[in-house]
């Protein structure tokens, strides 16, 4: 099963595109990690996350979300790439939501 959920910061606002069936929308996450490293220190990493979603949740995602908000996606990852114009191929990881909630502080320690 190809899953994934996630709970981070909106980090950019929304990118909206109509298209054929639609609309489109672009955003990325921020996540947090931390670990204790091999010499007992704590290391935090900020990890960014490219999400795009369809139709209804591109609707959804445009009204709800903005720069710094605390969010909750749903969805699964997926793989493409593409010619630039360069010639260069590019290989791009995204997340496809089909949902996508605020969280609140209380919601995100659960």
């Amino acid at each position: 099963m190809n899953s994934v959920k996630l709970i981070g910061n909106v980090g950019r606002e929304v990118t909206v595109r109509e298209v054929e069936s639609g609309k489109m929308v672009t955003f990325s996450v921020a996540t947090n990690e931390k670990y204790v490293n091999k010499n007992k220190e704590e290391v935090k990493t900020v990890v960014w996350h490219s999400v795009v979603a369809w139709g209804q949740a591109a609707v959804h995602c445009e009204k709800l979300l903005e720069k710094g908000k605390l969010i909750s996606v749903e969805g699964k990852l997926s793989y493409r790439q593409y010619q630039n114009k360069e010639d260069q191929m590019v290989k791009v990881t995204e997340i496809v939501a089909f949902k996508v909630e605020e969280v609140t502080k209380a919601q995100e320690v659960s």
